[in-house]
């Protein structure tokens, strides 16, 4: 299982100035090719902004063909370290998963973790607690975030993950058993899952 980097597109947004006279960051896309179809990562000098799930080559009705090589392209000069670093670790989460834990994780820009809520809470509740190869069901997520009450409310936080893989939605699944929503798909979702469990079998020997 591979993930290909091939020449990543990368292109910058102008500035633009906002009304209190601070000048909003200049954000850079960079697009990966992956087994699970084309990613796209915006970031800028502070951090990761969003990964979008562009194409989904796991989808039933998709003529897309996943990469399944190991490329990697080293990226232009101008690339900021938090989206070199995102990419370096979504390279290893699909090649090498047990580097991931070596690897930093690239800080985040993103308004729902610049303000206290419970949002903000359940994203670093799974991103500290849930680690490669576990799942945790909607409720036993809040009960960890400190409100044994609000499965709704986990889903909800689900829904606004602006990093999915990195924060990984896809390891909270329904208290049934059933693998419950994802917003690049069912599919995909199944397949991170199952991809997970594969790699902690194999490093388990």
């Amino acid at each position: 299982m591979g993930f290909s980097v091939r020449s990543p597109v990368v292109y910058f947004s102008s500035s633009v100035a906002l009304k209190d006279g601070k000048t909003q960051c200049k954000k850079m896309h960079v697009m990966l090719n992956s087994p699970v179809g084309r990613i796209e990562i915006s970031g800028c000098g502070t951090g990761v902004h969003e990964i979008q799930l562009k194409e989904n080559a796991l989808s039933q009705n998709s003529t897309k063909e996943a990469s399944v090589t190991c490329e990697v392209c080293e990226g232009p000069e101008e690339m900021t370290e938090p989206l070199k670093q995102c990419t370096a670790w979504l390279q290893a989460y699909f090649c090498e998963p047990w580097m991931t834990e070596k690897l930093p994780m690239p800080p985040f820009h993103h308004p729902v973790f610049e303000q206290d809520s419970f949002t903000r809470q359940v994203l670093w509740t799974l991103l500290r607690d849930v680690k490669f190869g576990e799942a945790v069901s909607y409720k036993q997520l809040a009960d960890l975030a400190g409100n044994s009450k609000a499965a709704r409310a986990v889903g909800g936080a689900m829904r606004s993950n602006p990093v999915p893989i990195l924060i990984p939605c896809h390891r909270v699944i329904c208290s049934s058993g059933q693998t419950g929503n994802y917003g690049g798909g069912t599919h995909l979702k199944q397949w991170l899952l199952s991809h997970e469990k594969l790699q902690k079998e194999k490093l388990a020997y």
